[in-house]
């Protein structure tokens, strides 16, 4: 990639969207501390100058600390106005973790106050197997446990830990209407694609200025644009679940320069046999790979479609 160009056309698109297109006079980034959020936030600085960028920061109870200091330490690199809305609370009054514990006990039915969890999924460019999450549990005295999740427990765990997404987006559209801003999304293109986001929550936003970058990209953008190195080399995680949870083991499956490559190559039709030597994988491998992804975006399509109509509505708009 052609970093420089890369960063002069988002900037250029960022300011076209947001200042003309969508007639706001600046944008919104939920910063996470992560690379997505931070390059989101920089890119950004650059389109719309730092007094039109405002940071937002949503720790809640089972966040990481290294989320919100990392967060902060991007907004002083930025030198961006930024607020910390805790929402640990608010996902209390919602009964957000009360209702997640319920539909642990599910299938560990000793797991209460004190425990810490997180859903994984296996290694499935090893294995032909379905796509089965596991919880994993670790009980106040230390004790770790994995046991495979019924389909109510894991529907019942997605959606009550969604509030977390939820709470934060609904904090996001509140500063962006009072300051008349746009709210950034922060997806790369392996989550937009993939559908590895929460419909009405991290989903949602006015603009999405990195969604057509592969994550690797994002990391080379990240290092153009002066992003702090501890964020350049924190490894990509979730920070949804109370044990420390990386996106491969959540969701892709597969290490994300793996699943980067396999998807681009996957995208312009080069057969596994020319890509399994370059990710270090067999071809079996590249094989499931590729089949998973096609999976992804099947079962996924809903979350990219916008609410749906009995007849399309036109109105004339005057030029």
């Amino acid at each position: 990639m052609d970093v420089e160009a890369a960063a002069i056309q988002i900037q250029e698109s960022v300011r076209k969207t947001v200042l003309h297109r969508l007639r706001r006079r600046g944008a919104v980034v939920g910063l996470s501390g992560g690379i997505d959020s931070s390059v989101t936030a920089a890119i950004c600085v650059r389109a719309l100058g730092k007094d039109r960028v405002f940071g937002l920061m949503m720790p809640e109870n089972e966040s990481s600390s290294d989320s919100l200091r990392l967060a902060r330490m991007l907004v002083e690199n930025l030198g961006i106005a930024s607020v910390v809305e805790s929402i640990g609370s608010t996902l209390q009054a919602l009964r957000c973790y009360e209702r997640r514990d319920q539909a642990i006990r599910k299938v560990i039915t000793e797991y209460g106050e004190g425990w810490k969890s997180k859903i994984v999924l296996p290694n499935l460019i090893d294995s032909p197997s379905y796509a089965l999450y596991f919880v994993v549990v670790q009980s106040p005295s230390g004790e770790t446990r994995k046991v495979r999740l019924t389909s109510e427990a894991y529907l019942g765990i997605v959606a009550a830990t969604n509030f977390k997404q939820r709470t934060r987006k609904m904090l996001e559209y509140y500063h962006a209407d009072r300051l008349w801003y746009a709210v950034a999304g922060t997806p790369n293109r392996l989550e937009y694609a993939q559908g590895f986001f929460v419909k009405n929550g991290d989903g949602s936003a006015d603009f999405k200025p990195i969604a057509h970058l592969y994550k690797t990209q994002v990391f080379q953008l990240g290092r153009y644009l002066g992003v702090p190195e501890e964020i350049l080399h924190r490894p990509p995680t979730t920070d949804t679940y109370s044990l420390e949870q990386s996106q491969e083991e959540f969701y892709f499956s597969v290490p994300l320069r793996a699943m980067d490559l396999c998807q681009y190559a996957k995208n312009h039709g080069v057969d596994p046999i020319e890509v399994a030597p370059v990710v270090s994988l067999s071809v079996e491998q590249v094989k499931r790979v590729y089949a998973l992804i096609d999976s992804k975006l099947s079962s996924t399509q809903y979350l990219h479609l916008p609410p749906q109509l009995v007849e399309a509505v036109e109105e004339v708009h005057a030029d």
